[in-house]
C-alpha cells in the first residue's frame, strides 16, 4: 500500500476526531456562558449552541478536506511523521483560533449586556428635582 494514502488515512481519522471532540466540549461548556450572554433565556442558547456548532463542523471539516492534498511522495515512515506532524499541527491551530474567535464575539456580546445592565438604575426614580442655576 502507498504511504502516502497511509498518511491521508491516519491524517483523515485524527483531525475528524479532533474536531469532534473540540465540538462537544465547546458546546457542553459554552452552553453555560451563552445562557448567561443571553441574560438566561435557555432556549435562545440551545438554539445559537446548536448553530454555532454546526459552523464549526462545516468550517474545521472544510478545512481538513482542503488541506488533505499532498505535493510531495511519501517513502518511508519518517515522512509520515513528518507529513502528519505539519498537517495536524496547522489544524489544531486553525481550531484554537477559531474556539479564540467565538469566545472573543461572544465575550464582546456579554460586556456589552452587562453594561446595558449597570446604566439601567437600581431603583426607579421617585420624582424629578429642578436644576439649580450657579452664579
Amino acid at each position: 500500500m502507498d504511504l502516502t494514502v497511509v498518511a491521508y488515512v491516519i491524517y483523515l481519522l485524527v483531525s475528524i476526531g479532533l474536531t469532534i471532540w473540540v465540538a462537544r466540549t465547546l458546546s457542553h461548556n459554552g452552553r453555560i456562558f451563552l445562557a448567561d450572554v443571553l441574560h438566561g433565556n435557555e432556549k435562545l442558547a440551545d438554539a445559537v449552541n446548536h448553530l454555532l456548532v454546526v459552523g464549526f463542523y462545516l468550517v474545521n471539516l472544510g478545512f481538513v478536506a482542503l488541506y488533505l492534498n499532498s505535493d510531495d511522495e511519501i517513502a518511508d515512515a519518517r515522512g509520515i511523521f513528518e507529513a502528519l506532524s505539519t498537517k495536524l499541527g496547522v489544524v489544531l491551530l486553525v481550531l484554537g483560533v477559531m474556539h479564540l474567535g467565538n469566545v472573543y464575539v461572544l465575550n464582546k456580546i456579554r460586556r456589552r449586556g452587562v453594561m446595558e445592565r449597570e446604566q439601567l438604575p437600581p431603583v426607579a426614580p421617585q420624582g424629578w428635582v429642578a436644576p439649580t442655576t450657579r452664579a
